[in-house]
């Protein structure tokens, strides 16, 4: 075979760079393309919004008895137990708190992730961590109605039955949302797994 033109060489020349290029890019940003600050927060931001899910959906049978007592006139235990998930929500409420340092992190580490999609992933996760954290102060402030209702009901200065359990379904309905926001993010940060891995 004759040899290659001098043009020729320039070209394939050229078009190893590009493709080089591209291969060390491809791979070196595969590795960094998330930064550690972003995966350290996101890690502890999962356990703590599955603590606070956990904790939640023990309060869904402790509401429904409360609903029954309340119709069996027992208002004192009905009262006990809705004390005793208020004093739970303190914790859930700090859990909170924890959980918006962590969001605020991934938050602050989202411009090192160099993925457009992954980026878009990564704020949608963000997205529903806050949507949860703005509905358990929905259930907090629910549950201080709730026991403000029942207190109401045992001094006999009022409160009704349909307000009780207008207010269970509703706390009920925050569990529900909690659940969902979280499973939300767990999909969005699935999906950005499989976009950095690829």
């Amino acid at each position: 075979m004759g040899k290659l033109s001098r043009r020729t060489k320039i070209i394939i020349a050229f078009v190893a760079i590009v493709v080089a290029g591209y291969l060390v890019v491809h791979f070196t940003q595969k590795s960094a393309a998330v930064p550690q600050n972003f995966t350290d927060a996101r890690s502890q931001g999962a356990i703590i919004a599955q603590n606070i899910v956990n904790l939640s959906n023990q309060s869904t049978a402790q509401l429904e008895q409360v609903d029954q007592l309340d119709q069996q006139g027992d208002y004192e235990d009905a009262l006990a137990i809705v004390t005793t998930l208020v004093t739970q929500s303190t914790d859930i409420r700090n859990q909170a708190v924890d959980l918006s340092t962590q969001v605020e992190n991934m938050t602050q580490a989202l411009s090192g992730i160099s993925d457009f999609d992954a980026q878009q992933a990564a704020l949608e996760a963000i997205s529903n961590r806050l949507a949860l954290i703005n509905q358990l102060i929905n259930y907090s402030g629910d549950l201080a109605n709730l026991l403000s209702v029942l207190q109401g009901r045992f001094s006999g200065s009022g409160g009704t039955n349909t307000q009780v359990t207008t207010l269970v379904n509703q706390i009920n309905t925050d569990v529900n949302a909690i659940n969902n926001y979280n499973s939300q993010a767990t999909q969005a940060m699935d999906k950005f797994d499989s976009i950095v891995s690829q």
